[in-house]
């Protein structure tokens, strides 16, 4: 049997026991019958400073947002480099463009680089200036804790409320809270809205992207990576394919069961695109 037919039918092997357990955990919202859409993933290159922990994209190409670094970085679709802004962002995980704003989600203290007296101590929305990274206000988390993803959709920012499992929409002039929706597994991530109203949430730990009806939260449809395929983490949507990162931080372990070693993933700092198979 070919190496690549070995990984194919254990990558299989793998998504049908995860479907398992998927079933098992989201409330009934899963079917045997439903559908699990598979992810081609196609690697496009590295962010700048090789901890991307955010993506946004827009007509001009990706907002990345830094992890260690906390620079926000556009970049055209090639991976060039149009503009970089310092941040007093810490711990980036999240970034969103709005309202001709940057939204910085700092999920608390920072990491891989010196502290700054401007630093997070828990997760908060920073509100930014695209040109000069003035930061021109810092919002709390609703339901408190940390935050890995923000959406700006129909002018209203869509957050990860990670210590309560919820998606919270709030209005960006004052932060006042609009409406809630759960999700359904743990470490929410990457946010993307799909008209007219749903919301697509990239949960990291099961490598599932599910797409969430926004008044309600129900399952509606979900995308499926593999344990090989790069580690999800901050992802957007654009002219219908999934754009995502992975930030290099957290390690996994290979196909075999054997821990890599090293920085994070063996594909830490990759921008990749998501086909649908």
């Amino acid at each position: 049997m070919s190496f690549d037919r070995r990984v194919f039918l254990g990558s299989m092997l793998w998504a049908g026991g995860l479907r398992a357990q998927l079933q098992q955990r989201q409330g009934g919202f899963l079917t045997l019958d439903s559908p699990i859409r598979v992810a081609k993933v196609v690697k496009l290159f590295r962010s700048p400073d090789g901890h991307p922990n955010a993506l946004e994209a827009t007509p001009e190409g990706l907002w990345i947002g830094e992890q260690t670094t906390d620079r926000a970085h556009l970049v055209d679709w090639s991976g060039r480099r149009l503009r970089t802004v310092e941040t007093e962002s810490s711990n980036t995980s999240g970034i969103a463009y709005g309202g001709g704003f940057l939204w910085m989600a700092a999920n608390g203290k920072a990491l891989g680089r010196a502290s700054r007296p401007t630093d997070a101590t828990t997760g908060e929305v920073l509100k930014v200036d695209p040109r000069t990274g003035k930061t021109l206000a810092r919002y709390p988390i609703p339901g408190g804790g940390g935050v890995h993803g923000l959406e700006f959709a129909e002018g209203t920012l869509w957050i990860t409320s990670l210590k309560i499992q919820k998606l919270s929409q709030v209005e960006p002039k004052d932060f006042r809270l609009i409406h809630q929706i759960p999700v359904h597994l743990g470490r929410a991530h990457g946010l993307a809205w799909d008209p007219p109203n749903a919301i697509w949430c990239m949960h990291s730990n099961e490598r599932v992207i599910h797409r969430l009806d926004a008044k309600d939260g129900q399952i509606l449809d979900r995308v499926q990576l593999t344990r090989d395929d790069p580690d999800p983490h901050g992802m957007c949507r654009y002219q219908g394919h999934f754009y995502y990162c992975d930030a290099g931080i957290a390690g996994r372990g290979k196909s075999d069961g054997s821990p890599w070693t090293g920085n994070g993933s063996p594909w830490a700092g990759y921008v990749c695109r998501i086909d649908l198979v």
